[in-house]
């Protein structure tokens, strides 16, 4: 922002957001007209000019008016926009929503549902990796002879079934449920499967059946939910994203739809919010060749106690109302940590 004065910085943002409001070129007429640019038309030109040589502008034709890049775009969110409140309305719909939801819902749809209402696009929910989840119980139970159903509750309410193959009577299960409710509660997938790696090497628990058959029963349900699981990736409102005007042509709703399908490197662009506070933008070509270089994504970290519990966001174009729309995705991922944590409680009361 040092290498532009107050003037060019003025028009500069006065191009972002009128391009954001109309979707077309911005020219020098236009731009006349604004409140509070007391230049003449002329003059603005040659502010236009500067910038495009500068590379905060493009010109797609000869006559026609300039358009943001990618790096006019990262420098309207990084310095000179000015986040806008989140409504009370907005507010309130929201708050409500995850207020509404109850146990065997999928909230990480629900909450997709509404952030992709709320923005006009499409919204992108990432759930957290395996080893990521926290524990709170695992219980087996006899199922037919030589097996046991496990069923594992993770602290943000969601529940995981594994079938085993195992000979336990029903006096060793109470005991096995005993030893691990002592070490389980609290603990991520990951960091129990290196634990009952780390006992299970211990021989003093070689020599005590009980534990010995805890933690290699634990480890096992564990290591199978961490070897199968998958990311998930949740899309809502592909269509809203389609309609979207900067898309018209036929080869770049193709790009979209193409880009849609790299699931995995949107959940890549999404995991790369989770260091920061509050949401983040990614823009045009900061993506790659996603899409053209004609997407943006807006992410922000969904928590459990401070723990990584998914990421959140949506897709759009770059032409994307950034000022309206990061408060929306700060605030869903905000009410969804909420209610993740909240979910966590009510376990906790069930369990007194």
């Amino acid at each position: 922002m040092a290498d532009l004065g107050p003037r060019a910085r003025q028009i500069l943002y006065a191009a972002v957001t009128e391009f954001v409001a109309t979707g077309e070129p911005v020219g020098s007429r236009t731009l006349s007209k604004k409140v509070g640019i007391d230049l003449s038309p002329a003059s603005i030109r040659n502010v236009l000019s500067d910038l495009e040589e500068a590379g905060y502008l493009h010109q797609p034709h000869t006559s026609a008016g300039r358009v943001p890049t990618d790096r006019a775009f990262r420098l309207f969110i990084d310095a000179m926009m000015e986040v806008q409140k989140l409504l009370p309305e907005d507010h309130a719909r929201i708050r409500a929503r995850f207020d509404e939801m109850h146990p065997g819902q999928n909230v990480m749809r629900e909450a997709g549902k509404l952030l992709s209402d709320m923005t006009g696009t499409a919204a992108l929910i990432v759930a957290p990796r395996a080893e990521t989840l926290t524990l709170k119980h695992v219980r087996f139970i006899r199922t037919v002879p030589g097996e046991l159903l496990a069923v594992l509750v993770m602290s943000n309410g969601a529940v995981q079934n594994r079938f085993l193959k195992a000979k336990v009577t029903e006096d060793d299960l109470i005991r096995i449920h005993s030893v691990l409710d002592d070490v389980v509660d609290g603990r991520t997938l990951g960091e129990l499967r290196d634990l009952f790696k780390r006992r299970l090497s211990d021989e003093r628990v070689q020599h005590d059946d009980v534990r010995r058959r805890a933690f290699e029963l634990g480890g096992a349900v564990v290591a199978e939910a961490v070897g199968e699981a998958r990311v998930a990736l949740v899309i809502e409102g592909r269509a809203r994203l389609l309609e979207q005007p900067d898309f018209a042509d036929a080869n770049d709703m193709k790009q979209v739809v193409s880009a849609l399908d790299e699931q995995e490197r949107l959940v890549n662009l999404l995991e790369a919010t989770l260091e920061a506070n509050g949401a983040t933008v990614v823009v045009g070509r900061e993506a790659g060749e996603l899409g053209g270089g004609n997407l943006s994504i807006i992410g922000a970290a969904v928590t459990d106690h401070g723990r990584n519990a998914g990421t959140l966001g949506v897709i759009g174009p770059t032409r994307m109302d950034y000022p309206k729309v990061v408060p929306l995705v700060a605030a869903t991922a905000n009410a969804m940590s909420e209610y993740i944590e909240r979910a966590g409680r009510g376990s906790d009361d069930e369990d007194g």
